[in-house]
């Protein structure tokens, strides 16, 4: 009877210690992005809105994916990211809780087609250990054509790796949260 009481109260001690575990656990869950929002505000000008939406998430309906507006060849654009879940009452906004948790994101950009080398995009925001976020960026266009922009949110990218504080996304790891692509012209 002793060997079974012994046995009963190390389980239940093991039981409690793992729920005490998960209740502490400081790993935030990953948040519903139904929405990203680019927006490109040139010095003058007409502003430009790369816009994301898929408020059903993953599956379901299509997403919707809008750029309002082109680039300008010669011009410098200060660009902003918005991440939201709009599926929920009130808008929970991701943005916020990005920046807190600057150290563990970071955002990549991708150039392809004839924009590639013509589409130049470098961070504008640090965290506090010096590492790029992406929230804020400086685009330079600096010359016509049409390609995509593949815009990346990594959680706990290894931000010290080879190429990764230039925007390089090969040497990263960590997982994607969300990956957008854009259509873009720069008349």
């Amino acid at each position: 009877m002793k060997k079974f009481l012994f046995f009963s109260l190390t389980l239940l001690t093991l039981g409690l210690a793992s729920c005490d575990k998960d209740e502490n656990n400081t790993d935030n869950e990953e948040e519903l992005i139904t929405t990203l929002v680019y927006t490109l505000t040139p010095n003058s000008g007409q502003e430009v809105v790369m816009s994301f939406k898929d408020l059903d998430g993953d599956g379901g309906s299509a997403p919707l994916v809008t750029t309002f507006g082109n680039l300008i060849a010669g011009q410098t654009y200060n660009g902003s990211l918005s991440i939201l879940n709009e599926s929920t009452t009130p808008i929970d906004n991701i943005t916020t809780e990005i920046e807190e948790e600057a150290l563990a994101h970071q955002f990549f950009f991708n150039v392809s087609g004839d924009l590639a080398s013509k589409l130049n995009i470098t961070y504008d925001d640090k965290d506090s250990e010096n590492n790029p976020i992406g929230l804020k960026t400086k685009v330079n266009a600096t010359s016509t054509g049409t390609g995509k922009l593949k815009v990346t949110l990594r959680h706990e990218p290894n931000k010290k790796a080879s190429g990764v504080a230039t925007g390089n996304i090969a040497n990263a790891g960590g997982e994607t949260d969300i990956e957008v692509e854009f259509n873009v012209e720069v008349k």
